[in-house]
């Protein structure tokens, strides 16, 4: 990736998209404090420990979401480590909302009396989702957040885990955050071997498939990742030169998301942008030498 396709990364950023991810962007790639990340998330918070507002782009209530409140972990947690005062308040809200097996849903049901995107207007399946559980929590073992919900949800993840007959995109990427960061590492390790041929099968490794697709990078998005090994170096480098081609003239890539809202499209291509950028540099294929973040802890 050349200097001028950072910085038509950057000016579309600075142009369309949201104020948290323009400063997200300045802490990533420019050097930039953390604290006005922190203090426009804080924005998005609820009185009762869980994010909404609109942080997840397809749901535009005010009302807490579990979907948006992984989304502040995943975004907390490229600035350090998450303050236990936030990572407490999540904790509680999340005991609030989940099942009695300590499963999430992806959503609660006032999504669908709010301004929404169709799938979660229209859902009717509140019951437990092994991708987004996995994701919060591993986060929050990864944080180092402990709470009565945390090691309910540890068992839940870890009960489907092992009893896991076929996957789906989105729910290995939750999965692999879990065994990457859950404190049992051996336990981890022989789960993933065990999964390995399933997730693989479910991420498409071709580097022109286009729609809503998972590429090898969205599951292992740097080399570190437990899931790269899935993956050969071929994969991996074509799909890095596929990002690159990608990117649009305005610098920004496409959401690759269902377009109900013009808004909530634009807001997404603002996230993608960040994530494909971060993807290219930890990867080695971001030619200017960005900054490094300068992580907190």
């Amino acid at each position: 990736m050349t200097w001028d396709s950072y910085r038509a990364a950057e000016h579309f950023t600075m142009r369309s998209a949201r104020l948290v991810d323009r400063h997200r962007f300045a802490y990533l790639f420019q050097s930039g404090p953390a604290e006005p990340v922190r203090a426009t998330l804080s924005a998005y918070r609820n009185l009762d420990g869980g994010y909404g507002n609109g942080l997840d782009p397809d749901l535009r209530g005010h009302a807490s979401q579990p979907v948006a409140t992984e989304i502040a972990l995943r975004y907390l947690d490229e600035l350090g480590p998450v303050p236990a005062q936030i990572g407490a308040g999540v904790c509680r809200y999340l005991s609030t909302v989940s099942n009695d097996d300590g499963g999430l849903p992806t959503s609660l049901p006032s999504a669908r009396y709010t301004e929404s995107a169709p799938w979660y207007r229209h859902n009717h399946d509140f019951g437990s989702r092994l991708d987004i559980t996995a994701m919060i929590t591993g986060l929050l073992h990864k944080n180092n957040i402990t709470h009565p919900w945390r090691d309910l949800a540890t068992a839940f993840c870890w009960k489907h885990v092992d009893s896991l007959k076929w996957t789906n995109p989105h729910e290995a990427i939750g999965i692999c955050c879990f065994l990457q960061h859950v404190p049992d590492r051996p336990r981890a390790i022989v789960a993933m071997n065990h999964l390995s041929h399933m997730i693989r099968a479910v991420i498409d490794v071709h580097p022109r498939a286009t729609g809503h697709v998972h590429t090898p990078l969205d599951l292992a998005p740097d080399p570190g990742h437990i899931a790269r090994p899935l993956f050969t170096d071929q994969e991996i480098e074509r799909n890095l030169q596929a990002f690159e081609d990608q990117q649009r003239p305005d610098g920004g890539w496409d959401a690759c998301w269902d377009d109900w809202d013009t808004v909530a499209t634009l807001e997404r291509e603002g996230m993608r942008t960040i994530q494909r950028l971060r993807i290219l540099r930890a990867y080695g294929h971001v030619q200017p030498d960005l900054p490094r973040p300068r992580r907190a802890g």
